[in-house]
């Protein structure tokens, strides 16, 4: 099996439909040798991948697979490939990386003998249809829409219309965020960006629920988003958010945390608007909660109060999240709590799987203990420094 040159995959992809990406790909891999290919994203809630339609195939579509229990499920979660032997040869699943993150497997079968240069190209594969989805995601609904399991409501489609990618790597961090429920999430949102050696994180939680919800934290991250990228300090971008709550909005406010990292020290400074405390992770182990005097939340005026700074260590992260995953109630009324939140990143930690996943099973722990229908949104952002794998 021979894998596609540059000059190959870029006339493939040349003048094509954004939605034909996928076709001309599966062309390129079958020129190249491979059989039976299936391109699958996985859903918004990270537990179902999701073949991509072939509009060219004179086959049925295949079915979707759980990421629990299947080998295109362990190629996701392990970010490796997995392999089956066939009569006809090896059958592969291989995970697809969009940049830092992954977004679903490619399933191929290999004729002939499997050896580690199969591995190895297989893994190239999953990246280069992770390049051509991402060149076409941004002129076609088709990614999007296969990535819906079910009906979005209105709000959680503007919350994910308004999200950055859901992991972000530089050589010396990781940032990865979640929201749940998936597919009706309404005023909970986050962001991180990295410029230079400056990595900036926020989450914010508007008040109440639905479309007026996801308004508000909307125009809260628009105006962050906008100081953030004029150079504003934390302390400026706190108190214009404040402002602009405010002005647009009667009795309405937004809490949340602002947080920046330099990348080289390691110094972490931050700002709470009346938000549940970060954790910090060290060692495998939850330390407690990072302390900052919390201000009022955006839209309540008031000065800031105070901006934090912590010295992390290398191989240490700090958990953003929001209070609906604590304040989440079981069906006869009880909270899930910190403590519970606490054991069940540790439990998610020690297991070694990437932080992506810890943190997907995070969140399942949350949703398992209110019966799978939570009360409010719940996200989190999970930041790790190590500038020792750099």
């Amino acid at each position: 099996m021979e894998i596609p040159t540059f000059g190959d995959t870029l006339r493939a992809l040349h003048d094509l439909g954004p939605s034909d990406i996928t076709d001309s790909v599966t062309g390129l891999l079958t020129r190249a040798g491979a059989a039976d290919i299936v391109v699958y994203l996985v859903d918004f809630a990270q537990t179902t991948l999701i073949p991509v339609p072939d509009r060219h195939a004179h086959v049925d579509l295949p079915q979707s697979e759980a990421i629990q229990g299947t080998p295109a499920g362990r190629s996701y979660t392990n970010r490796e490939v997995v392999t089956a032997t066939l009569v006809e040869g090896t059958r592969a699943w291989s995970p697809i990386i969009e940049g830092p993150e992954c977004t679903g497997v490619l399933a191929i079968t290999v004729p002939g003998p499997w050896d580690e240069i199969c591995r190895a190209r297989c893994q190239e594969l999953g990246m280069l249809v992770g390049a051509a989805i991402t060149i076409g995601a941004r002129y076609t609904d088709l990614f999007n829409v296969v990535r819906r399991r079910k009906a979005m409501s209105l709000p959680a489609s503007i919350q994910w219309d308004l999200l950055p990618p859901l992991q972000l790597r530089t050589p010396e961090a990781l940032s990865t965020g979640l929201l749940e429920p998936a597919y009706d999430v309404g005023g909970d949102t986050f962001d991180h960006a990295v410029t230079g050696s400056q990595l900036d994180v926020a989450i914010m939680d508007a008040m109440g629920h639905g479309l007026s919800s996801s308004v508000v934290s909307s125009l809260a991250m628009g105006s962050y988003r906008h100081d953030r990228r004029e150079g504003q300090t934390l302390a400026e971008t706190h108190a214009r958010l404040d402002a602009v709550v405010a002005e647009q909005f009667q009795e309405t406010f937004v809490t949340g945390q602002l947080a920046r990292l330099d990348l080289r020290s390691g110094e972490l400074v931050w700002v709470n608007a009346g938000h549940p405390p970060p954790l910090l992770l060290r060692q495998g182990k939850v330390e407690g909660p990072l302390a900052c005097r919390p201000s009022r939340p955006w839209g309540l005026g008031g000065a800031l109060r105070e901006q934090a700074t912590a010295q992390l260590r290398p191989g240490d992260s700090v958990i953003f999240y929001t209070d609906g995953v604590i304040e989440g109630r079981s069906p006869v009324g009880e909270a899930f709590g910190l403590e519970r939140f606490i054991r069940a990143i540790g439990q998610a930690t020690a297991s070694g799987i990437p932080s992506d996943i810890a943190l997907r099973r995070t969140i399942d722990d949350v949703l398992v203990f209110q019966g799978q229908r939570p009360r409010d949104d719940a996200t989190v952002v999970w930041v790790r420094w190590d500038p020792s794998v750099a």
